[in-house]
């Protein structure tokens, strides 16, 4: 069987979206993200995590605070000290020069070349048009979350973006991707 990674975003796929989020003790998981991460791991599947931070750019809040938010969600998932092969954090504001700010495929290729992966073995999920943009930019699979605090569904419209599964449960996405590699 081939190997398989999933990149996630944070905000509004894993844990409660709260704009601007930098008190730890307001990190809330979504429900069903603990246990489907476990299974995730269990299969031993790659899980990695790519992060939009603009309130740094903004000066609302500092790197040092998204790492405790960070933190925080690692400790309330109970799966160990880093389940994340590599975090990803794009701190700029969209109006800042920026590498990995989203929706840029960078974090995504440097993943493949690091744990050479083929873009067949990489999926990507969140739950804005930014992050299914990163997918469609890097030639992987993704699927959406509609958990988040926008709509997807407008969004991916807006953006003329067809195509993708979308999900209004953590488990059920976790599933069709599973369903998906085991197919290939």
């Amino acid at each position: 069987m081939t190997k398989i990674a999933i990149v996630f975003d944070r905000d509004g796929t894993l844990i409660q979206h709260i704009p601007y989020l930098c008190d730890p003790a307001k990190i809330t998981l979504l429900p069903g993200v603990k246990e489907g991460l476990k299974g995730l791991i269990s299969e031993n599947v790659l899980l990695f995590l790519h992060t939009n931070q603009s309130g740094v750019g903004r000066g609302l809040f500092t790197m040092e605070a998204v790492h405790a938010c960070n933190s925080r969600m690692i400790e309330l998932l109970d799966l160990g000290e880093s389940p994340f092969e590599k975090i990803c954090i794009a701190p700029e504001s969209p109006e800042q020069p920026s590498l990995y700010r989203k929706p840029s495929r960078a974090f995504a290729d440097e993943i493949m070349s690091e744990f050479h992966l083929e873009p067949s073995e990489v999926w990507y999920v969140g739950d804005r048009c930014s992050d299914l943009q990163v997918a469609e930019m890097a030639g992987i699979r993704a699927v959406g979350l509609l958990t988040g605090l926008d709509d997807l569904e407008n969004e991916l419209a807006t953006n003329k973006m067809s195509g993708y599964s979308l999900f209004d449960r953590f488990d059920l996405a976790m599933k069709y991707i599973m369903n998906q590699h085991l197919a290939t």
